[in-house]
C-alpha cells in the first residue's frame, strides 16, 4: 500500500479524498491443500482470504485489478456507497462487463463519511467462494471510537469451501435445474478447524492477554449459507453492524448472513484456558441439505497449554429463528434523527423461490428441481436476467434492447404470501423472466417492503442493496399489514444487507441521492443465479455533484 496526499486538482464531480490509498490486486490461481485434497483456487495476490483494504474515513481508494486467471472477474466493494462512482461498483453485467483474462481495470472510489468493517468480493459466477477480503475503514485522525478502545483487533472472516471448482459447480447446478450441494466445509479465516478431515492443525487462533478487551471484526463471506458465531464462555458486545455504529448490545451468539459484517468487543475475563470460537449453520428453509459440521477456531489465553482441551462453544440449533430475532431486536443506531419521515415512493417487493416447468429434451439431466421442474427465484415474481452488456453502459449510452423500465412497484397479484402461496410445482409456481428496472427520480424518499413468500418454502433471505445503506424501520412475521406494523423511526439500524425474516417482512427506507444503476439481490449466490434480483435506476439531479460522471477510459468491454 502506498499513501500520499490527494492532489488539489480533483474534478468537482468526484468526491475528493483526504488521502489516496493505492492497491494492486492480481487475480490468479493458487494451489492449496485442504481437507486431504490439493487443488487450484482463484485468489487475489495468492492469498486466501485476500488482502485487507485499509483506509480512513473520506480517503480515496484506487485498486488496480489485473486478471491473471482463466476466468472472467469483477470485484464488488460491498457496502461502499460509491458516491458518484457507480462505474466502480463491480457487479458483472450491471455496472461493468467482466475483466477478461489478461486484462485489467482500475477501481476508484471515495469513502464518503464511511468507517468501520465491510468486505470486497468477486461478483462474477460463484468466484467469491474464494475471492474475498475485508475492508477496514478507520475514523479520521484524532477521532476516537465511541466505545472502549480495544487492546487489539482481529478480523474474523466466515466462509464456505468446496472441493469442486466453484465456477464449474455453478454451471453444473444451473444445468441440472436442481439445488446446490452443501459446502464441503465452513471456514474461519480460511481454516476449517479440527472437526474436518486433515484439519487438526488447520485452525485459526487468537492469542489472548487475560483481562484485555479485543475488537473482533466479523465478516460473512459465505456463498449460500447464513451462520451463527459464538465463543465459549464469552459474551460479545455488538458496537457496529454493516459499517455503522450501534448502541452497545451484549449477546452470547450472533448470526450473520452472506455480506453482513459486525464489530464486537470481547473481554478476556475467564480463567486461563483455550476457548473454541465456532461457526455453524442457520438454515430456515425446509428440506434443503446443508453442511452441519462447525468450523472451529481458538480464543487462547497466554499461559494455556497448547495441548490443553478447548472448551466447546455453544451454538443455537440450525433452525433457531428466535435466536436470530433476538440479535436483530438488539440492533439500534448509535445516533438518531436522519430517518426519512415523509415518503415519496412506496414500494412492495415479494421475494422467494419458484419452480419452472421443464422444457428440456433431457429432463433427467436438466429438470432435477421439485416435481421434475427447474428451480428459479424472483422478486415480484419476475426472475432477473442479466443483459449481454452492462446495464449501466446501456443506460448511460442509451442503447436500446438491453433492459426495460417497467419493474412493478407492487406485486401483480396480492394473496396470503406466507401461508397461501401456490405450491403445486411446477404447475402454478412459475415466474416471468426479464431485465426489468425501476426508475427513481433523484432525491426520492423511498420506503420498500420486502415480503418473504411460501412458494416452495419460506426462508430468511439476506437482501443487499448496492450503492446505499438503508434504515430498517420495521420487520415482523407473517404478511406485512400497514395497520398493525410497528416502526422505529428514532434509531433503527442503518444497514446494507437485511435478513428478511423467514415467513415475514422487513421495511427499509432510503433517499435516492446517488445517480446510477444499482443492483438489489439476495446474497445467496444460488438465489442470485436463479434470478432473485432487481435493479434501481436513479436519475441525475442538478449540477455536477448530482450527476453521474462519464465512464473511465479503461472500462472493460464485453
Amino acid at each position: 500500500m502506498v499513501l500520499r496526499s490527494s492532489p488539489l486538482h480533483v474534478l468537482a464531480q468526484w468526491p475528493g479524498g483526504r488521502s489516496t490509498r493505492f492497491y494492486d490486486f492480481k487475480v490468479q490461481t493458487t494451489r492449496i491443500t485442504k481437507l486431504c485434497n490439493t487443488k487450484d483456487i482463484v485468489t487475489v495476490n495468492g492469498m486466501y482470504p485476500g488482502p485487507v483494504v485499509y483506509a480512513q474515513e473520506d480517503d480515496r481508494v484506487i485498486v488496480k485489478v489485473t486478471n491473471e486467471s482463466p476466468y472472467n472477474v469483477t470485484i464488488h466493494w460491498h457496502g461502499i456507497r460509491q458516491m458518484l462512482s457507480c462505474w466502480s461498483d463491480g457487479p458483472s453485467y450491471i455496472t461493468q462487463c467482466p475483466i477478461q483474462a489478461g486484462q485489467s481495470f482500475t477501481y476508484e472510489f471515495t469513502l464518503v463519511k464511511q468507517k468501520g468493517t465491510l468486505l470486497w468480493h468477486a461478483h462474477v459466477s460463484w468466484l467469491r467462494g474464494t475471492v474475498y477480503g475485508a475492508i477496514v475503514m478507520y475514523p479520521k485522525a484524532g477521532v476516537p471510537y465511541p466505545f472502549t478502545y480495544p487492546y487489539k483487533e482481529h478480523i474474523i472472516i466466515l466462509g464456505e469451501y468446496w472441493l469442486k471448482d466453484v465456477v464449474q459447480l455453478e454451471k453444473a447446478v444451473l444445468a441440472s435445474g436442481g439445488g446446490p450441494p452443501p459446502a464441503d466445509a465452513f471456514t474461519i479465516n480460511g481454516h476449517p478447524g479440527p472437526n474436518y478431515n486433515c484439519s487438526n492443525n488447520d485452525a485459526y487462533k487468537i492469542d489472548v492477554v487475560p483481562g484485555k478487551t479485543y475488537l473482533l471484526r466479523l465478516v460473512n463471506a459465505g456463498l449460500n449459507m447464513e451462520n451463527f458465531f459464538s465463543i465459549a464462555n464469552h459474551r460479545m458486545t455488538i458496537v457496529e453492524a454493516d459499517g455503522e455504529y450501534t448502541k452497545p448490545f451484549t449477546t452470547d451468539r450472533v448470526m450473520l448472513g452472506p455480506g453482513q459484517t459486525m464489530n464486537v468487543l470481547v473481554t478476556g475475563d475467564q480463567s486461563i484456558g483455550k476457548y473454541s470460537m465456532a461457526m455453524g449453520p442457520y438454515m430456515s428453509a425446509q428440506g434443503i441439505p446443508f453442511q452441519n459440521i462447525s468450523a472451529i477456531a481458538y480464543f487462547q489465553y497466554l499461559g494455556a497449554l497448547p495441548t490443553s482441551l478447548s472448551l466447546p462453544a455453544r451454538l443455537p440449533s440450525f433452525n433457531d429463528n428466535l435466536a436470530v430475532k433476538m440479535v436483530m431486536d438488539g440492533l439500534r443506531s448509535l445516533k438518531s434523527g436522519h430517518v426519512p419521515k415523509e415518503i415519496d415512493q412506496n414500494l412492495y417487493y415479494t421475494i422467494g423461490l419458484n419452480v419452472q416447468q421443464c422444457h428440456s429434451p433431457t429432463p433427467q439431466q436438466n429438470c432435477q428441481g421439485l416435481n421434475n421442474g427447474t428451480m428459479a427465484a424472483s422478486m415480484n415474481n419476475i426472475s432477473f436476467v442479466k443483459p449481454k452488456i452492462s446495464l449501466l453502459e446501456a443506460y448511460y449510452n442509451r442503447i436500446n434492447g438491453q433492459f426495460t423500465e417497467d419493474f412493478p412497484g407492487v406485486p401483480l397479484k396480492f394473496y396470503d404470501f406466507v401461508n397461501g402461496a401456490p405450491n403445486n410445482s411446477p404447475n402454478n409456481t412459475q415466474s416471468m423472466i426479464g431485465t426489468r428496472t425501476f426508475v427513481l427520480e433523484y432525491g426520492t424518499r423511498v420506503q420498500l417492503i420486502l415480503q418473504d413468500t411460501g412458494t416452495v418454502s419460506t426462508e430468511n433471505h439476506p437482501i443487499h442493496l448496492h450503492g446505499y445503506s438503508f434504515y430498517v424501520v420495521g420487520y415482523g412475521s407473517g404478511n406485512y399489514n400497514p395497520q398493525t406494523a410497528q416502526f422505529n423511526l428514532v434509531d433503527p439500524p442503518y444497514l446494507n444487507t437485511i435478513g428478511v425474516p423467514v415467513g415475514g417482512w422487513a421495511a427499509i427506507r432510503f433517499v435516492a441521492d446517488n445517480p446510477g444503476v444499482w443492483f438489489m439481490h439476495c446474497h445467496f449466490d444460488i438465489h442470485l443465479s436463479w434470478g432473485l434480483a432487481s435493479v434501481f435506476i436513479v436519475k441525475n439531479g442538478k449540477g455536477e455533484l448530482e450527476t453521474l460522471p462519464h465512464p473511465p477510459a479503461d472500462l472493460p468491454r464485453c
